[in-house]
């Protein structure tokens, strides 16, 4: 792996890691601040620590009474939106449909977080962590595919 693609993939993965630490490392110190100033505010006022810790210790239902979900649905496009941008300040976006994937995960994310507090796959409720986190997978999957078909079909 070549070091610009490492600084690239670097950046990404902690932009992963906390929102704005990716913008800081691209040089971008304004927006870094904002991002992780809005990642705070929305993380208190959505209640997300408290709903990850009883999420990871099985207490789905209480993490889904001390959710507050008009808070919490902002999370996934502030946290998809400062990854794509970490990754396209650092040289990762090289066509013009690369932003789709995180486009499309942020919704898909943002409809698990909608449905988490009553939606079961096989029985069981996965509540609002889990459910969003398994939305990545098909909003990741359509973003890449209509990327994909967008560059085939209109040759770019």
């Amino acid at each position: 792996m070549n070091i610009l693609k490492q600084n690239k993939v670097e950046k990404l993965l902690w932009s992963i890691a906390f929102p704005g630490f990716g913008q800081i490392l691209n040089g971008k110190l304004i927006k870094g601040i904002l991002f992780i100033i809005l990642e705070f505010f929305i993380n208190g006022k959505s209640n997300f620590n408290k709903i990850i810790l009883l999420s990871f210790q099985g207490n789905i239902k209480k993490s889904i009474e001390q959710a507050d979900f008009h808070w919490l649905m902002f999370y996934p496009c502030l946290y998809f939106f400062a990854m794509w941008d970490a990754w396209k300040d650092a040289g990762g976006e090289k066509d013009r449909y690369s932003f789709l994937p995180f486009v499309f995960a942020a919704y898909f994310v943002t409809v698990g977080c909608i449905f988490s507090s009553n939606f079961q796959i096989f029985g069981v409720l996965f509540g609002p962590v889990w459910l969003p986190m398994i939305c990545v997978i098909p909003g990741l999957a359509i973003g890449i595919l209509l990327s994909s078909f967008l560059k085939y079909i209109l040759k770019v």
